[in-house]
């Protein structure tokens, strides 16, 4: 997903709200999305959570609550978002905001279920 196609519309803003822990993206075709710090942190691009091919992607754990701290743009196709976490190297192109956006609920539920069947937790190990 390296941008924008002929079908993506382009984000008209973009506005993090730190109390909710959310990410509000509107676009041109008037399409608008919530997407929590979680969500956006669990379904980063990253290899680091992908991995390199089919299969090797990393299920991440622990990661409620867990904040963007800054956000970079990436020329004029892209964010780059740097959790609390240290988790600095997705980079989340408009087609993929895009996308997680319109197929939020089936991902989140698809998480929830990978996470339930490796007896994983959504809440962070305590220290």
């Amino acid at each position: 997903m390296s941008g924008l196609t002929s079908e993506t519309p382009a984000p008209t803003e973009i506005t993090l709200h730190q109390q909710s822990k959310r990410l509000e993206i509107s676009f041109a075709d008037g399409r608008r999305f919530e997407l929590s710090f979680e969500f956006l942190r669990v379904y980063s691009p990253s290899a680091e959570v992908r991995g390199h091919g089919p299969g090797q992607e990393v299920l991440q754990s622990g990661k409620q609550g867990v904040d963007i701290v800054g956000i970079e743009p990436v020329g004029t196709y892209a964010i780059q978002p740097k959790f609390s976490d240290g988790h600095d190297t997705g980079i989340y192109s408009w087609e993929y905001l895009y996308d997680l956006g319109h197929r939020q609920g089936q991902l989140w539920t698809q998480y929830l279920q990978r996470l339930a069947t490796a007896g994983q937790s959504r809440t962070p190990a305590q220290k």
